[in-house]
Order: structure tokens, then C-alpha cells, then sequence
């Protein structure tokens, strides 16, 4: 019993067996409808293959009325609150029919389908978590479903705990799971859900989304709302030409390009006329250099579908320019392609946008997110003070405008480039959907992001949500149209905001994304830093998953203190487990002079990685005895898990385990080779 005490093995399925013997327990048995905690259930699978005869797990049989049709749908909470009287139930649904009519909106939202998972998932339940609470006194109010592959299952994440249900999808890709349109169309359906949200990444930016739940409501006479840009909408502002054709339209300064000069309309359908498109797109590497040779170099080829650091490429000459051609087409094959003059010396700045169905727009601030690795963010904060009131002023204005014009609504964000010497912004894109750094926003403004759209979702006016009328100095209580033409300069709001994104990837390689179990993650919020992660203790980051699974937030006075706030936290942030993390490397970019003193620029923190000028000091002694004992350690593990599977098959030899008590471990470290005996 020695060998298999640490899991209690052996224990557990005699009770298991025990309790089957007990009257009135046959309700647990496979074929009964079950609620099973997902954190539990996942660790239970590990000890006992049955999971319902788990006595470890709380049970309880759920109402007929609970039960829904679906791919494996399993009620998702640890711990199952009572079900609300109907009475008490009726009562809350009159209260938040009579809370969206009051406001102008038109139908109500209580049940979301979640068609994403990690971080996005995780945020966007927090967040309407919290805004149900303060609202209607009931974080539960609104009711989520998230979407569950195996590997998020076993790695026990954060989003499936949180949510009120999960449906298990394929495993792999995204384009089996959170990715597959007709997938996430088919569960809306069969989930009864009243709307279906995606966060960022995956589906998030597919149009097809919306027109396909559009054309399967109509045939069906239900209602289910997309909560996002209408698919017209998001086909152009998605596309890279199509939006900057659209911005040039509306008046927007634009970077010189190969389709300069050159707008667009949109036709009765919301489309931009095939022949308008045409005409500014590249359709050959003849014509790519053609462009560039009349912009000047250097240039940034692009795949207008691309994103995420795929389909685009610098080029400083003729001869880079021919190489990129087809490695930009290869890696995003059918995608249009397009040619920008690169802008030297450019801060990345955002404003974060919100339209409804009204014809309202507004801009909530903006962010600068310059520091970047190969165009993929590592820091965001806000107010982006590197650009003067009046200019960031103009860049709002501008972002609204495009807005309008488009009829655009929900969340969205407005991309330029920045060039402090100059003093001249040009527009880099607008994302139709809400990024990974918005609550950068919601700290300034204290405006809830995925709130707000699932009032606009709802069919409330802009100037009817609480929190927006607050941050126009608007009674949040009242109802009734206020002056959203206002621009609020960075130098009025009253603090700085500081962010870090915490990511699975191994700096000393690359930044090559980790993956692997996480034992522990250690972070205490203050009043100054706060943090969620998409991952918890005894969980992990698969194969398949984003590499972000944590994100830090400082807020100080200045610039300065939430820098030095960002800096302890990081400092303090303890994670334990088989990946690497960029943690320690973040605390060293932090501290560097050109970060503390504002002056970098897009391209500064590429130029620190190509140089090798950011280092984090290892203790050699240290690193070579902990990866050896590290090592011992899993062959151990290893070895007493076999024998417990040799126990469990009548197999007594102790044979494996009289060999653990001495087990050599080699490893090399910076071209030198260790030898260990572990005990």
C-alpha cells in the first residue's frame, strides 16, 4: 500500500465499489443524467475510468427541464448553486426585460454560447459576470456554454470552471473546434442559446459566422444574435485593402501604398464593388515592384486576410521584395496581396471604438502598443501619451468618422502608425472585434468592453449604457440621449495603465512557443496590479493552444509608477511547471532606458532579439542541478506509475522499484556534459 498511497488508488475504488451497495445511489450510474464539475471531472478520470462512480466528485441529477440535446453537454459547475425558484426566477427575467426595454433595446440575452476558449473565454465571462451582479444582484443572470476540445479538458482550464455548461468538440486544429463555422452554428442551434459571442483569434474575424447563423435562424423563424459587426461590415473592415480603401473614403490619412489614391463604396449588400477591390490589389511580383519603386523602399508586403505575425514581409530592396512575394502568398494562400511603405521610427497606436445599431459611434481612448516581437504585442498601455492631445484628438475623430460611415457596430479597434518626429499618423486597419488588450481601456475609462456589447447586442443605444454615460459625465442611472461628440484628451484621464501579456515560450530559443503541465501559479492583486490567467494549478498549456495564458495589469498616476508596478509584479509572479515563460524577460525590457524613457519604436524590441542585448542571468551551478533533479524526479514518477499498473494486473515484482533507488542522469548545458546519480 506504500507505492500506491499518493493517489489512493486502490482506496478509492473500494469505496467506489462500497457505495454502489448503499441504496437510493443507482442514480449514479452511467445512463443518469449527472451534474459533474469540470475540474473535478477531469481529475477523476484519472482515477477511476468510470467517472460517475467517482465518490470524490458531487453529484446531482438535474431537472428534466436542465437537460439540453447536444454534443456531450454537461452542466460545468464545481459547485452547483440551487436551482432559483420559479417565482424567483420569473422575477429576474421581468427585472431584466424591464432593465433592456427601459433603454431602447429590443430583445434580451440570458443564454451565450462562448466559440472560443483560453483567455477570451475566460475575460468574457468575468466580465459579464461581474456587470450581472452590479446590475441585477445575480453573477448568474446570464447563463454561458463554452465549447470544450480533450486537450482543454485535461488541461484543466480556467474558461470551463467558470461556465455554467461545456459541450466537448473535436480535439486538434482550430479548424475542427473553435475555428469551424458550421460547427459553432449547429451548437448555437442545438445549445438554445440567445446569442454567441467569440472573443479574439479563431472565428472571431470570419464572416461567414454571422451570414451562416443568419441564413439558418431565417429558415428556422428563431432568433439568435451574433454579438459583433454585421458580416457585410466585418467582410471589408476584416480585409486589410477593403478597410483602407474605406478609410480613404472617409477622409482617413493612410500610409503611401500601392492604392493610393484610390476609394471605395459600398454596394445594397454592404460589398465593395469586385472591380473597386481589384484595382488595389497586387496580382503579380512584376506589379509589386512596380509599387514599391514608385513609393520608395523600404516596403511591408501583405496578405490582406494575414494576422498574427502570417502574411507580411519587410522588404529594404528589389531583390528582398522577390523573395517575400511567394513566401507571403504561401502563407496565406488565396489571400489578396497588397504593398505599404514601411514606416521608420513608428510608435503602434489604437483607439478603441464602440458602434450600435442607432448610427452612434464613440471612441473610449486609445492604447500604445508599440513594443512589439515579429508584430505580435508583448506591452499595451493607456493614454497613449507619446502623441499630443491634439493630434491623438484628430485620430479619434477620424476612427469615429470611418465608423459612421460604415454603420458599424459593436466592439472594434482602430490601428495607426504613429510617427513622433513628424507628428503624422496613417491608418494600419480596423479589427472588427475586441482585442486581447481592451481592458487596458476599461482601466482608464471604467467602461466594461464585452458589456457594452452585449448591451449593444441587445438593441440599446450607446448613450443608454451605464458605464458609457458615466465616462461622458452622464447620470449612469439615467436614460435618454447625451452628447457623445466629445473626445476625451490623454492628459485628463487620471491615471496610467501598464500591461504585460505572460506567454508559454522560451525566450533562449526564439521565443518558441512550450507547452506542458503548470503545477502552480502564485499572484496576489494589490490595489495596483491585477491579473487573470487562462490556465490554473495542476493545469497546462496543449499543443494546440494560444501560448498566452496570463495577462498583468499596473495602474499608476503616472507612466512611471505603473511601470514600477508592472516591474514587482512581474518580479513576484511565481509559475511553476514544464513550460518556459518570457517572464523574467519582461521585467528586463521593462527596466531598460529606452522603455523608461518612452523613445522606442515599433521595430525596437526586434532590434534587442537580433542582437542578443536582452539577457536573463542563470546561475550555471543552479540550472544544471535543478534540470537533474528535475529529471530524476520524472523518471521516479514514471517508474511508480508502472508499478502501480503491474499491481493492478496481479503483477507483485518489486523488481522496478528496487531499481529507482539509483538512477543515472546525464545532461549537457552550453556544450559542456553532466553526469549525476540521482538516490
Amino acid at each position: 500500500t506504500h507505492f500506491v498511497e499518493e493517489e489512493g488508488l486502490v482506496l478509492r475504488k473500494m469505496l467506489a465499489l462500497w457505495l454502489l451497495a448503499v441504496p437510493g445511489l443507482q442514480a449514479l450510474l452511467p445512463g443518469h443524467p449527472v451534474t459533474v464539475g469540470p475540474s473535478a471531472l477531469t481529475a477523476s478520470s484519472a482515477l477511476i475510468n468510470n467517472r460517475h462512480l467517482n465518490p470524490f466528485v458531487r453529484m446531482r441529477t438535474p431537472k428534466k427541464s436542465q437537460i439540453r440535446t447536444g454534443l456531450n453537454s454537461v452542466r460545468a459547475a464545481v459547485e452547483p448553486s440551487p436551482t432559483l425558484p420559479a417565482a424567483s426566477e420569473q422575477q429576474l427575467e421581468d427585472e431584466m426585460w424591464s432593465y433592456v426595454r427601459a433603454r431602447g433595446g429590443d430583445r434580451l440575452i440570458r443564454r451565450i454560447l462562448i466559440a472560443n476558449n483560453g483567455m477570451a473565454a475566460t475575460k468574457t465571462i468575468m466580465s459579464i459576470r461581474s456587470w450581472a451582479y452590479k446590475t441585477f444582484g445575480d453573477e448568474r443572470a446570464v447563463e454561458f456554454v463554452v465549447m470544450a476540445t480533450p486537450e482543454d479538458l485535461a488541461a484543466n482550464a480556467e474558461f470551463i470552471r467558470r461556465a455554467d455548461e461545456f459541450v466537448e468538440v473535436p480535439g486538434g486544429s482550430n479548424a475542427n473546434n473553435y475555428a469551424n463555422v458550421q460547427l459553432i452554428v449547429d451548437l448555437c442551434i442545438s445549445q438554445n442559446v440567445d446569442a454567441v459571442m467569440v472573443g479574439w483569434g479563431h472565428a472571431s474575424e470570419n464572416p461567414k459566422l454571422g451570414d451562416l447563423l443568419a441564413e439558418r435562424m431565417k429558415s428556422l423563424d428563431r432568433q439568435i444574435t451574433f454579438i459583433g459587426p454585421t458580416s457585410p461590415v466585418m467582410r471589408v473592415l476584416g480585409d486589410k485593402i477593403g478597410s483602407t480603401l474605406l478609410a480613404q473614403a472617409a477622409n482617413v490619412s493612410t500610409m503611401p501604398w500601392n492604392g493610393d489614391g484610390l476609394t471605395a463604396s459600398l454596394d445594397e449588400n454592404g460589398n465593395i464593388p469586385p472591380a473597386e477591390f481589384d484595382a488595389a490589389c497586387i496580382h503579380s511580383e512584376e506589379e509589386a515592384v512596380e509599387a514599391a519603386n514608385r513609393i520608395g523602399y523600404p516596403v511591408m508586403l501583405k496578405a490582406s486576410e494575414g494576422g498574427g505575425g502570417k502574411g507580411i514581409r519587410k522588404a529594404a530592396n528589389e531583390e528582398e521584395l522577390r523573395t517575400a512575394y511567394p513566401q507571403v502568398l504561401g502563407e496565406v494562400p488565396g489571400s489578396p496581396v497588397f504593398l505599404v511603405q514601411l514606416c521608420i521610427g513608428a510608435r503602434h497606436l489604437e483607439v478603441q471604438v464602440v458602434g450600435d445599431a442607432h448610427g452612434n459611434a464613440i471612441a473610449l481612448g486609445g492604447r500604445d502598443c508599440s513594443t512589439q516581437r515579429r508584430f505580435q504585442k508583448i506591452f499595451e498601455e493607456g493614454p497613449p501619451i507619446v502623441a499630443e492631445d491634439d493630434i491623438f484628438e484628430e485620430m479619434m475623430k477620424a476612427a469615429v468618422r470611418l465608423c459612421q460611415s460604415l454603420g458599424y457596430r459593436s466592439a472594434g479597434t482602430v490601428e495607426y502608425m504613429y510617427i513622433p518626429a513628424t507628428k503624422e499618423y496613417y491608418f494600419l486597419e480596423l479589427n472588427p472585434r475586441l482585442q486581447v488588450e481592451h481592458p487596458v481601456t476599461e482601466g482608464i475609462t471604467g467602461v466594461s468592453l464585452p458589456a457594452t456589447q452585449l448591451h449593444v447586442a441587445m438593441g440599446i443605444p450607446l448613450y443608454n449604457v451605464p458605464e458609457v454615460r458615466s465616462f461622458y459625465d452622464a447620470d449612469p442611472s439615467g436614460i435618454g440621449e447625451v452628447n457623445l461628440d466629445y473626445f476625451k484628451k490623454s492628459s485628463e484621464y487620471p491615471k496610467h495603465v501598464m500591461a504585460a501579456r505572460i506567454t508559454a515560450e522560451n525566450p533562449d530559443e526564439g521565443f518558441k512557443p512550450t507547452s506542458g503541465k503548470i503545477d502552480r501559479i502564485i499572484f496576489q492583486s494589490d490595489t495596483k496590479v491585477w491579473g487573470y490567467f487562462s490556465v490554473v494549478a495542476d493545469g497546462g498549456v496543449h499543443e494546440f493552444a494560444d501560448s498566452q495564458f496570463g495577462h498583468l495589469f499596473a495602474t499608476g498616476d503616472t507612466r512611471e509608477e505603473a511601470r514600477k508596478a508592472l516591474v514587482l509584479a512581474l518580479k513576484e509572479l511565481f509559475i511553476m511547471g514544464e513550460i518556459r515563460t518570457t517572464v523574467e524577460y519582461l521585467g528586463e525590457l521593462l527596466e531598460m532606458d529606452a522603455f523608461k524613457e518612452n523613445t522606442l519604436d515599433t521595430a525596437w524590441l526586434d532590434g534587442l532579439i537580433a542582437s542578443k542585448s536582452v539577457a536573463v542571468e542563470v546561475d550555471v551551478q543552479s540550472a544544471v542541478i535543478n534540470a537533474a533533479v528535475y529529471r530524476g524526479y520524472k523518471q521516479v514518477q514514471q517508474g511508480i506509475n508502472g508499478f502501480k499498473e503491474a499491481l493492478e494486473k496481479g503483477q507483485l515484482s518489486t523488481l522496478p522499484l528496487r531499481e529507482l533507488q539509483g538512477l543515472p542522469v546525464e545532461l549537457t548545458y552550453q556544450d559542456v556534459k553532466y553526469a549525476f546519480k540521482v538516490t
